[in-house]
């Protein structure tokens, strides 16, 4: 395989970083020529840069720019390089810096950007003409159809461990002989309680996966099952299977990462313990796989793994993220937008855990009744406004300040 290009959005986040540790033991194969971060962490961001010398990087956070200079002169000086040893990258500016470096000639971008941001940087590089390796799944989820009719057959990659699944699985059979996708969960930190026992848990309770080791909004996500809904959407879009044909059941170990029941009964499950890794390092080398990007399940050791269905009296959000994808349009972006926003309010203690997807559903509700724009109509421009209007609105249902 010849050496692949590599732009990464998010380089700082947790997808980022393990992306990063997958080509690090393969320079042969892999090369960065972008980095972007949002500024957050420029200590390792500089780090970074040092280490797989991008010719571009792009800063969300313009003020952070002499602060990256600075930590990246103090680290050469750490690692004993003398001045003119070490040339600076090109460095891009502003909200809009990752979606000028989408833009960048490679053969991949991973997009690893959190929540809506992604959508320029996805969009940037779809025009383009990258493969385009998708951890951002809200620039697909609010995007809907731009988002896939700006991609060419095959373009979009999924990272998400059970997207990558459904891709492996997908590959045992024709499309016309798929009857459904099965979308596991691994049920979060507060699988079997009842919603009544869900009233008084805290951001760090709800931070305690079970089986991943992610970022503060996606494990808040899975202890909502939001993230689940997410992946619903995204899996009917990037599938093209309807939103009734996509069942989601509970499997705590987190093994098999999802599966494709065919028409003649058969079932294909894609198995793999937990590792990020493994579903980075396909979606780097698609169609091809990468060799030891993750160790294999042991076949030595007795394990059992279980399955059940999943409780939507308490965890609505699935379900409401399914009226959400069906209705389409600018109806996805509103569910993502209240949801990123209350689950800021509720890291803050502003809100409870409850009051997520009761703010989430008041919100779909209210734009789906005034204001919602259709797939026929839609445009950036109204994704845009809805995912404003939905962070306003939830915030203002929440009590918080404009």
């Amino acid at each position: 395989m010849p050496v692949r290009n590599i732009v990464l959005l998010g380089s700082t986040g947790s997808i980022g970083t393990q992306t990063l540790d997958v080509i690090s033991s393969r320079r042969d194969q892999f090369s960065v020529v972008g980095l972007s971060a949002s500024g957050g962490n420029i200590e390792l961001l500089a780090s970074q840069i040092l280490e797989f010398r991008p010719a571009v990087v792009a800063l969300a956070k313009a003020s952070a720019a002499r602060d990256l200079q600075a930590a990246l002169y103090a680290q050469a000086d750490e690692r004993g390089w003398n001045q003119g040893e070490y040339q600076l990258p090109k460095l891009l500016l502003g909200p809009d810096a990752s979606t000028q470096l989408a833009g960048h000639p490679c053969d991949v971008v991973l997009n690893a950007i959190t929540g809506a941001a992604g959508l320029g940087p996805t969009l940037a590089a779809l025009k383009a003409g990258a493969t385009l390796a998708l951890a951002n799944k809200e620039s697909l989820v609010i995007g809907g159809r731009l988002v896939t009719d700006a991609a060419q057959p095959g373009q979009i990659v999924a990272v998400d461990s059970e997207h990558s699944a459904f891709a492996q699985a997908l590959r045992s059979g024709r499309a016309d002989e798929v009857r459904r996708l099965i979308l596991t969960a691994s049920g979060g930190p507060f699988r079997g309680r009842t919603r009544d026992e869900l009233g008084d848990v805290t951001p760090q309770q709800a931070m305690a996966h079970p089986t991943w080791d992610m970022g503060r909004v996606i494990t808040i996500n899975s202890s909502t099952l939001v993230n689940k809904g997410l992946e619903l959407i995204e899996a009917a879009l990037l599938y093209g299977v309807a939103f009734d044909d996509i069942v989601v059941t509970v499997h705590p170990q987190s093994v098999i990462h999802s599966m494709v029941e065919f028409h003649d009964g058969s079932t294909i499950a894609q198995a793999s313990p937990p590792d990020m890794r493994l579903p980075i390092g396909i979606a780097l080398t698609w169609p091809e796989r990468l060799a030891d990007a993750a160790a294999p399940c042991d076949w030595t050791t007795a394990a059992t793994w279980t399955f059940e269905p999943l409780d939507n009296a308490t965890f609505p959000a699935v379900e409401l993220a399914r009226r959400a994808g069906k209705a389409a349009g600018t109806a996805p972006a509103v569910y993502n937008a209240a949801n990123e926003a209350c689950v800021d309010a509720f890291w803050e203690g502003r809100i409870g855990f409850l009051d997520i997807t009761r703010i989430i559903e008041q919100c779909v509700d209210e734009h789906l009744a005034d204001g919602h724009v259709a797939d026929p109509d839609l445009t950036v421009d109204a994704v845009l406004a809805a995912d404003q209007w939905g962070r306003a609105r939830a915030a203002e249902i929440a009590g918080l300040p404009a």
